[in-house]
């Protein structure tokens, strides 16, 4: 197969595969791997997705030592939700099953696999949450000397996670929304390989989430798939994923993407709603999703143009109805990030607003554990009862319900 390149996502200039720059020069936008237009799925090779899809990567170095078993999570079906609701079928994506519960450990392997390729020994990431530990563990398992910077007032619940692993860890005070391009930059100039939100090999991690549930639902895709979204790799990787699999006749047809962001922090809806293709910076971001509170989202314009080019949908939901969203999702057994239950919340609102059909099906992703944001549970009423052991009798006798 002949090495892929790596394409501006607005002026389609062209780079080298073997780069690792993820900006395109001369218009600043991201850049995105060249469609893979052919390929197939290799059945045999069920636990690794760097087996089961590797005609679908552009590289063929296996790098299985590489691997903490990310991907292959659940669909989770959810019949009692879609009766709920009047609708065909609601199925949750449940990325909390990757090794560090969230969906950043499919991009991170696959990033990490590239800078191994480009001979890198160093990597690092700019985060204050899930990509934060999924890149530190990686490069535990790696060996790699690992850089982590965060902004300078993250809390210890989220610090701790990420230091377990003893990256090197670095608070940095000052305008934290400059250090996305200053990492990239001083990644180029000191040979560390900055593997954020939205670089090329990331995305590329997420279309495998498209991949399996085009397979779980037995290559009928669902109508529409929901994501919650911040910088915007994520979305973009998974519509990639559904139109590589289209391209190459697995699947019928592309599904409805729906990007779902916190009304607190909604840059790319706004500018959805005014038919910009331009994002502009949110001010006073605040939400309970912080999971999903980017307010200059790197990859903003390029789901503006995925979204209007598959007449997707974007839309905005509040912190009450994230938090009405993740105790439902809980009492189905399911205990997610608020970021996460926004998919929900979005489905809900999509149902009040006549857009979802009783012969509709709909898959849900969420992305992160909600054991990563326990101080959440201050929001909840949660009952716990007391009784003595001799009174344990009478206690269990009655029904709470």
């Amino acid at each position: 197969m002949s090495e892929k390149a790596l394409i501006c996502t607005v002026c389609e200039s062209r780079y080298p595969f073997r780069t690792s720059f993820s900006r395109c020069p001369k218009c600043n936008e991201p850049l995105e791997l060249e469609e893979i237009g052919t390929g197939s799925i290799k059945a045999e090779a069920y636990f690794n997705i760097f087996r089961r899809y590797g005609e679908f990567f552009p590289f063929r170095e296996r790098y299985d030592e590489l691997d903490l078993g990310e991907g292959m999570t659940p669909l989770v079906w959810t019949p009692a939700l879609a009766k709920k609701y009047g609708i065909g079928a609601v199925a949750f994506k449940n990325e909390t099953a990757n090794p560090t519960w969230s969906f950043k450990d499919r991009g991170t392997a696959t990033a990490l696999r590239h800078a191994k390729i480009l001979g890198f020994s160093r990597i690092g990431t700019v985060s204050t949450g899930n990509m934060a530990a999924s890149v530190a563990a990686f490069g535990a398992k790696a060996g790699v000397e690992t850089t982590i910077l965060v902004r300078s007032d993250i809390p210890s619940e989220k610090l701790n996670p990420i230091a377990i692993y003893h990256p090197r860890l670095i608070r940095v005070h000052g305008d934290y929304s400059r250090l996305y391009s200053e990492s990239l930059r001083l990644g180029e100039e000191l040979g560390i390989y900055f593997m954020n939100s939205d670089v090329p090999f990331r995305v590329e991690g997420s279309k495998t989430i498209a991949f399996e549930i085009c397979e779980q639902t037995s290559f009928r895709v669902p109508d529409f798939v929901i994501v919650p979204t911040s910088a915007g790799g994520n979305i973009r990787g998974i519509e990639k994923g559904f139109r590589e699999f289209y391209k190459v006749g697995l699947i019928a047809r592309i599904p409805t993407i729906v990007c779902v962001q916190a009304e607190g922090c909604s840059p790319i809806v706004k500018a959805f709603e005014k038919k910009s293709l331009v994002v502009e910076r949110f001010s006073n971001p605040h939400t309970i999703a912080h999971a999903i509170e980017n307010p200059f989202p790197p990859s903003g314009n390029q789901v503006l143009r995925v979204l209007n080019k598959n007449s997707g949908i974007a839309l905005a939901v509040s912190d009450e109805e994230i938090l009405a969203a993740q105790k439902e999702l809980a009492e189905t057994g399911l205990f997610v990030q608020p970021a996460s239950a926004s998919s929900l919340a979005a489905l809900k609102r999509l149902v009040h607003d006549g857009a979802l059909k009783s012969n509709h099906c709909v898959v849900c992703v969420l992305t992160g554990s909600g054991l990563k944001y326990t101080s959440v549970f201050q929001h909840h009423h949660l009952a716990v009862e007391e009784c003595d052991i001799s009174q344990l009798k009478p206690c269990l006798s009655h029904s709470i319900s």
